[in-house]
């Protein structure tokens, strides 16, 4: 395997920078569609690097699935053009290689790869020695372990400058998205490391250009580092994906409509009333904690009955009805019927284990 060029190091320098946009085609089609989409892309003075798809991996064979190395070369000849580096996703050993050889700036690791180790492993070796930014879209199922373990074998192998992406995952159901959010699963991805730069993918999370701006905004506010989006000189002409990518221009409106803030609080004043109110937060997570406290320990008193009077543990028409009144009330105090389930779901589950215990303790 190459070593990465010493030209290649100022991609350290762009990983760190807030906010970090990367953007280019789906897929890299003709030398003509991707020289034109990059030289537009650069003309924003928004982009700081470029992106396209060589190697596309669909669901099933039949539907276009990238040029294959003949495309790396546009790619290389684009960012010479622009001066913009750029980047491709990558699955395999040798896909990493004929992207070193053509000079690629960066990598990353895309979502069905991540959901298998054995596939990360192989690029994780190949990357063993290699100064290369890599970065590390969630896997297609919501699973966090399989997220974290793809980015511990990336580190393993010695590669410091990583970076996550949140593209979304599959859900069953029809929803707005093409692959839902689920922003709690990437909030704990970010709390677990702090230090990574995390970055949405708002084209993968939405699959059409019509929730792009909401999908971004969300994004910035819950403080990520940047965008990678995909951006094309004619989207509805795209040989993949076409619902969801923006032409260069389009995509400077996006971005100049976006509120970016800022995690750092700068004043005596802002800290004060923030701080303020974050006590008012914690006093109440600690009554929430004595009632949930109080909760349970009724539900053991249940427990204690049901095993007494052989009853079982799961009554379903009691169920219904304590989900039907919470939802209910819950509307009313302007709570989701989503957050309200998912709540008492979790409380429900806790209660069962507490009553389990009790009902299948020896004597």
């Amino acid at each position: 395997m190459e070593t990465l060029p010493e030209e290649k190091q100022e991609m350290k320098a762009l990983l760190q920078r807030r906010p970090l946009v990367i953007a280019g085609p789906c897929s890299a089609e003709t030398e003509e569609q991707v020289m034109e989409t990059a030289l537009r892309l650069k003309a924003t003075g928004k982009v700081h690097a470029l992106r396209a798809g060589i190697w596309k991996p669909r669901t099933r064979p039949g539907n276009f699935e990238g040029v294959g190395v003949q495309g790396l070369p546009w790619l290389q000849k684009a960012a010479a053009a622009t001066g913009l580096p750029f980047g491709v996703e990558v699955a395999t050993a040798r896909q990493l290689e004929d992207a070193l050889r053509h000079e690629a700036d960066f990598v990353w690791i895309g979502a069905r790869t991540t959901a298998n180790p054995f596939s990360v492993q192989e690029v994780a070796d190949a990357l063993k020695g290699l100064a290369l930014p890599v970065l590390i879209k969630n896997p297609v199922n919501p699973d966090m372990e399989l997220w974290t373990g793809a980015l511990e074998r990336v580190m393993k192998a010695g590669i410091t400058q990583v970076a996550l992406i949140h593209r979304g995952f599959s859900a069953y159901g029809q929803t707005d998205f093409r692959n839902a959010p689920m922003w709690q699963l990437a909030i704990e991805m970010k709390r677990r490391f702090p230090a990574l730069p995390f970055l949405i993918d708002p084209s993968h999370i939405c699959g059409n250009r019509h929730l792009l701006q909401e999908v971004m905004q969300n994004a910035i506010d819950l403080d990520y580092d940047g965008l990678i989006i995909e951006s094309h000189r004619d989207p509805d002409q795209a040989w993949s994906d076409a619902s969801q990518q923006i032409t260069p221009e389009r995509l400077t409106q996006m971005l100049d409509g976006i509120v970016w803030r800022k995690e750092e609080v700068l004043s005596e004043e802002q800290h004060l009333h923030l701080q303020k109110l974050r006590s008012q937060i914690d006093r109440l997570d600690d009554e929430l904690l004595r009632l949930l406290h109080d909760r349970m320990k009724i539900s053991e008193q249940i427990g204690e009955y049901k095993k007494e009077h052989n009853i079982t543990i799961l009554q379903t028409e009691r169920w219904n009805q304590i989900l039907e009144r919470v939802c209910r009330n819950g509307e009313r105090a302007g709570l989701s019927k989503e957050f309200i389930t998912q709540y008492y779901d979790a409380i429900h589950m806790e209660s069962i284990k507490h009553q389990d215990a009790i009902m299948n303790a020896h004597e």
